[in-house]
């Protein structure tokens, strides 16, 4: 039974990030009746702008968050974020409230360390060679043994903040520098990887539902400074590398469990699949989903978390996206060249909506389909560059 919004027997879906993603959730969810709370820790995140109610809240105070849900009350809460108070979550969870997919695969997802160690030790998946430091000497012992090229990155951070490449044992000191400024919470603990000589970089997204695992045709991307620019889908690759992503796929999302999308970013190398990262939400690079498959990455999530039936995920084009990016700090500001974008066949536009720029902050996408792949990328790209972000000098 689903009541309406705000009535007795409403169902209520309560979001922790309301960022672009987070948007695209909160209007699925509103398309099946349910009631939707927007949480961020900033006035005006996009996924506000479409919620029933929002909050201002910092999602780092566990006394605050905590407050917050037992306000509302909601029948489901998800995690857009990595940003968010996990014990809080495990406590609220202990006390019969809803977390997607669970409480500790939101703590294990936000924390390197604690993924890595589930994929690498306990499971046996194969990933890149690591190590982990707590101090500029630390490092370099791990850099020595690693050897260089090799890759740092907080343990706790998100969308590529600190992360960067340590060519040659000189440049240890800046990645610690680097690292310290892009980790979340005052961390300084970082993970070091071997560089990895990969083919290609995918994402498979895996669905948890009450009739099973479902996946997504694997998704191709390409990163830079640890975010991703561009993706497409479907990426070309054998069935036998396919069925092995799979199963490192399921082995990973059964050991976390609950129920909803978790986003599996998989190395495809001339050995075979390496396990990287997994996040237990829609995932950036899925964006492109909203043109491909007749249920978006979004639509599958909630329908998942909701414990509606799923049997699979139809594509039905091949299609790419392409982001816009800011280059500047800004409060006022304007996205132009929609109207030249659109102009290009089977192509769409997402203006996220966000009230600030930052460099490198994503501000748009555009989503393209064709008969093929390669077009589709080649029209997404030239679509978004299309997207200029329009900064005034007369800011106040």
């Amino acid at each position: 039974m689903w009541g309406a919004p705000f009535s007795a027997h409403s169902r209520k879906l309560l979001l922790l990030g309301s960022g672009e993603l987070g948007k695209e959730v909160i209007i699925e969810a509103q398309r099946l009746g349910v009631e939707t709370i927007a949480v961020d820790h900033y006035e005006h995140a996009p996924a506000m702008g479409v919620a029933h109610r929002s909050y201002v809240v910092d999602m780092l105070d566990a006394a605050a968050l905590k407050a917050l849900i037992r306000q509302e009350k909601p029948d489901v809460i998800v995690p857009e974020i990595e940003a968010i108070a996990t014990t809080a979550l495990q406590e609220l969870e202990a006390e019969g409230f809803f977390v997607v997919p669970t409480a500790l695969a939101a703590r294990l997802t936000m924390d390197r360390e604690g993924i890595r160690r589930l994929a690498a030790e306990e499971l046996g998946l194969p990933t890149a060679a690591y190590r982990f430091a707590d101090s500029l000497d630390e490092l370099r012992r791990a850099v020595d043994e690693l050897g260089t090229p090799c890759v740092i990155k907080p343990i706790m951070s998100s969308s590529g903040k600190g992360q960067s490449v340590c060519r040659k044992p000189e440049d240890a000191a800046a990645c610690w520098n680097t690292a310290l400024q892009g980790a979340r919470a005052k961390g300084t603990r970082v993970i070091v990887e071997a560089f990895v000589t990969f083919d290609s970089e995918i994402t498979l997204l895996t669905a948890r539902t009450v009739s099973g695992t479902v996946f997504c045709p694997p998704i191709g991307h390409i990163q830079q400074d640890g975010d991703y620019v561009e993706s497409w889908q479907p990426h070309g690759m054998g069935a036998e590398l396919l069925a092995e992503a799979q199963v490192m796929a399921k082995a990973v999302t059964d050991r976390l469990g609950g129920l909803g999308l978790f986003g599996v970013e998989l190395f495809l190398t001339p050995e075979g699949v390496l396990f990287s990262e997994v996040s237990p939400r829609p995932h950036d690079t899925g964006m492109v989903t909203m043109v491909t498959q007749d249920l978006s990455e979004f639509a599958v999530h909630v329908r998942a978390i909701l414990g509606f039936p799923l049997e699979e995920v139809r594509l039905l084009a091949p299609g790419a996206s392409a982001t816009l990016k800011a280059e500047k700090e800004s409060r006022n500001f304007a996205v132009s060249g929609v109207d030249k974008a659109l102009a290009f066949p089977r192509t769409q536009v997402r203006v996220f909506g966000k009230p600030v720029t930052r460099p490198g902050r994503r501000m748009a996408v555009a989503l393209s389909t064709a008969d093929d792949v390669e077009t589709a990328r080649t029209i997404a790209k030239k679509a978004a560059s299309m997207l200029k972000v329009e900064v005034y000098e007369d800011e106040q």
